[in-house]
């Protein structure tokens, strides 16, 4: 029976009641948030029977004097599992055990009386502290069936259970004293091969899947990715070819899985003659492919919205992703690798496409923009290979409209910028890595206006249409009169460019000097191009249309995992650059000064696509080059120091 001053369990925690009413008891009891905490800090419950278990009716002297027993008389739950430390209450308990398991194992005893038994007396301040030594004991169970009814009771355990328990409690305290004993090798930097074992965490928050690690913590090091990574390669069990990037950015580093179906059998127009797929000799995914049939201009793009239906879950899947990563070691496509074949240019004999047949005006300007689901012949081309037939009939064309094109963007404003860029690649095998100049080629440029040809004009067409579209833009630069020629005014331009913006209202797209402008031209790789896609097949097809919302926000969430994908690119390609420079430490190169405005000048060093501070005499001014070599790289921080050659 419960009454005032009685012992009980509330919330698994020591509780004395202090007033009783008809139906409910009032309860005193140490606050969770107070554990530790001095002078303690105690709260009060209004409780029925059914929410507390009965330890004692009591009298108790007071909760501190229930509290204080127990935390200085019983063994604590690592102490009491192991058997190693056993204080007078673990004897009593063990001897006790002795006398029942002799009588009867198995058999059941109620709290008071089993505590009467080892104690010679059931004192209710010793209730709680008594209750937790049995509770941790290896020799008794708690009886869950009594406990239901209320009721503490406790149940002799077989001798064949407290073997096992005595056993698996050696093991945990072995597997604990392991792991002491590898943190003090953490903590002095020279952990064993086998220690691998306990370095998960580590690893979990070198890739940012975890924002803690129970190691680190435990040896005192402060927790960070970049800790974890240093940690990781100064014990050995990373190499520096680890690249931790994309799955720290949260991105898989394999391709999605979910085929493609094979593509619908509905009308196509056939379009008469050759197209070209022209792109770089490592492409194996292309998309895009070009022809001038004398009239209008032809840009075929990939048309796997063709068996990509919304809100399905191969649309849902590269939403989520937002691109395709390309990284050194590869590429993690957007949509499955398998299905490239039916839906990439120039693969098979025929090519299925979503087609912008666009009639030019006589300054190089889109008078008109028509969309078409075609089949058409694709032939691909290397840049080299288009460069070197750019003055043939078939291509010639195509280059002269390329070059109106781009006069025209000039004299509305467009900004053009040419920075350095490298081509990284790592072998599979050795994890050897090379860095190669990307090469220029006119053809490239070429390619770069006709897909940009087909972006104005499929804005037009939307816009014309009323589709619901995500459309471009970008606010005009500010751009000084005082730029420099050079490397270096390259760079003070790219620092005046405006963010890009998405939306369904088109507007000015002002650095490339464009009314209006979206993105069409990578549906296998570009989330945004394959929902605008989506919206144009439903418009030639007439069914219904995504609303300017639902665009808006699935544009917005295929955007967040570009953008990561972006990130990692970046700075998995700086990852490779530095394990490049340890793979070759006799490195030296050109640098370029691009910037004086800040307290140590900027370089560029254009065999490497890098950027680093560095100091360096004064009258070096800009465009001034010099030759460096490494100083310095920490590579879990992505930090180059370099210093000139004398």
């Amino acid at each position: 029976m419960i009454k005032e001053k009685s012992v009980v369990v509330y919330k698994n925690e020591a509780a004395v009641v202090v007033s009783v009413s008809d139906t409910k008891y009032t309860v005193q009891f140490r606050t969770a948030a107070a554990s530790g905490a001095k002078p303690a800090v105690y709260g009060t419950q209004n409780v029925r029977a059914k929410d507390v278990l009965l330890l004692s009716e009591g009298p108790a002297s007071s909760l501190e004097a229930v509290l204080k027993f127990a935390d200085e008389q019983c063994p604590s739950a690592d102490e009491s599992a192991s058997e190693n430390q056993e204080n007078e209450i673990a004897l009593q308990i063990k001897e006790c055990y002795s006398l029942l398991s002799a009588e009867d194992e198995g058999a059941s005893y109620p709290f008071e009386e089993l505590c009467s038994l080892f104690r010679g007396e059931a004192r209710p301040d010793e209730a709680w502290g008594l209750f937790l030594a049995l509770k941790r004991s290896v020799c008794f169970s708690q009886d869950l069936k009594e406990m239901q009814e209320g009721k503490a009771a406790f149940s002799v355990r077989s001798a064949a259970e407290v073997s096992a328990l005595i056993k698996k409690a050696g093991e945990k305290e072995q597997e604990a004293a392991r792991r002491r004993e590898f943190i003090q090798r953490l903590k002095a930097g020279s952990i064993l091969s086998g220690d691998s074992v306990f370095m998960g965490d580590v690893e979990a928050l070198a890739f940012g899947k975890t924002e803690r690690s129970r190691a680190m913590h435990e040896a005192g090091i402060k927790e960070t990715p970049e800790r974890a990574h240093r940690l990781l390669l100064d014990t050995g069990i990373w190499s520096i070819t680890r690249n931790p990037y994309p799955l720290r950015w949260g991105l898989s580093t394999k391709s999605a899985e979910e085929c493609l179906p094979s593509p619908p059998q509905e009308e196509r127009l056939r379009v008469p003659g050759i197209s070209y797929a022209i792109d770089n000799e490592w492409s194996a995914d292309p998309d895009d492919a070009v022809a001038f049939d004398g009239t209008y201009l032809w840009i075929h793009i990939a048309d796997p919205a063709s068996a990509v239906a919304p809100d399905s879950p191969i649309d849902k899947s590269a939403r989520s992703r937002g691109a395709t990563l390309y990284i050194p070691e590869g590429a993690s496509r957007m949509l499955c690798e398998k299905s490239l074949e039916d839906y990439a240019l120039g693969l098979k004999e025929e090519s299925r496409a979503l087609s912008f047949r666009i009639l030019l005006d006589e300054k190089g300007g889109i008078e008109d923009c028509a969309v078409f689901k075609t089949a058409v012949q694709v032939k691909r081309l290397t840049y080299g290979q288009a460069d070197s037939l750019r003055d043939s009939p078939e291509l010639t064309v195509l280059f002269d409209i390329a070059r109106r094109n781009a006069a025209r963007r000039e004299q509305s404003g467009a900004v053009q910028i040419s920075l350095p860029e490298v081509h990284v690649t790592v072998s599979p095998e050795s994890k050897a890595v090379s860095i190669e100049p990307a090469v220029r080629w006119e053809s490239s440029e070429m390619v770069r206006e006709m897909m940009l040809l087909a972006g104005e004009g499929a804005a037009k067409f939307a816009f014309k249409n009323q589709i619901p579209f995500p459309f471009v833009s970008q606010e005009a630069p500010v751009i000084p009169d005082d730029i420099p020629g050079g490397l270096a005014g390259q760079f003070r331009l790219r620092r005046c460019m405006r963010k890009r913006s998405v939306g369904v209202t088109p507007g000015m797209h002002c650095g490339l000097g464009l009314n209006m402008y979206s993105q069409v031209t990578s549906p296998l790789r570009r989330y945004s191009d394959l929902i605008a896609h989506m919206q144009l097949r439903a418009f030639l097809d007439g069914r219904k249309l995504l609303d300017k919302d639902t665009v808006l926000e699935r544009v917005a969430e295929g955007d967040a995992g570009a953008q990561a994908a972006h990130k990692a690119e970046r700075k998995s390609a700086m990852h490779w650059t530095l394990v490049y420079l340890l793979q070759n430490p006799d490195w030296s190169g050109e640098a370029v000064c691009v910037d004086r405005s800040q307290k140590l000048p900027l370089f560029s060093i254009p065999s490497l696509a890098l950027e680093t501070y560095m100091d360096c005499p004064a009258q070096i001014g800009l465009n001034g080059c010099v030759r460096v070599k490494v100083k310095k790289i920490e590579i879990t921080a992505l930090l180059a120091e370099f210093e000139i050659i004398e």
